[in-house]
């Protein structure tokens, strides 16, 4: 891959990651749960979740999903449930700390594990990834170079920009909160983030195989 073609490849995909989505959404409500250094357990996650997922690209598992329709439709099934799922948390997390707004709030869940597996989780969750990177990827191979030499630049590309963009993500939304009540501002986190899940998981199950 030349520096013309590895410059396209880091900019198409710098304004990919800068579009909010389900990822992002967990980097802030965790970043205003646990502060914004739990962003490199969540980004570590997601980027364990894109490295087999990369891998999977390279050995064509992508291209082999989107000519299966039953295998689309159970990931995307699985998927979308799972992001209900959170969404329905958060928003549950959200009633209970309204209803105790008197009482001294509990602290919150810190086990990296779970932290880790969750946002590994949320990045599974869209069998769309797989397709739409097994379609993006390639397009900036080059033949006169060994693929697996690409992939691994790709992949090493996409760990800064995801690193980077998350972690601003993180260190923003965690200064802005500085400026609210915490508790407040926490509870709001849980609830937009919560009724995003829940959207995002329902138009991943209403969306068609296009």
């Amino acid at each position: 891959m030349d520096l013309q073609m590895w410059l396209l490849f880091f900019s198409a995909y710098l304004v990919i990651t800068l579009s909010p989505g389900p990822n992002v959404l967990l980097v802030l409500r965790n970043s205003v749960k646990h502060g914004w250094k739990s962003a490199f357990i969540t980004v570590l996650g997601n980027l364990c979740c894109q490295f087999i997922i990369v891998c999977l690209v390279a050995v064509g598992v992508g291209k082999l999903i989107q000519e299966l329709p039953f295998w689309f439709f159970a990931m995307k099934l699985v998927g979308g449930a799972y992001l209900i799922y959170l969404g329905i948390k958060n928003l549950i997390a959200a009633r209970k700390a309204g209803l105790q707004h008197v009482e001294k709030t509990a602290p919150a869940d810190t086990n990296v594990s779970n932290m880790f597996a969750e946002a590994f989780w949320v990045s599974a969750s869209n069998p769309k990834t797989l397709i739409f990177l097994s379609a993006f990827l390639p397009q900036f191979l080059d033949v006169n170079h060994p693929a697996y030499e690409q992939f691994a630049v790709m992949f090493l590309s996409i760990c800064f920009i995801v690193t980077s963009v998350h972690l601003g993500y993180s260190y923003l939304i965690a200064y802005f909160g500085k400026f609210f009540s915490f508790d407040n501002f926490k509870r709001k986190i849980d609830g937009i983030t919560g009724g995003l899940f829940v959207a995002l998981g329902g138009g991943l199950l209403l969306s068609n195989r296009s």
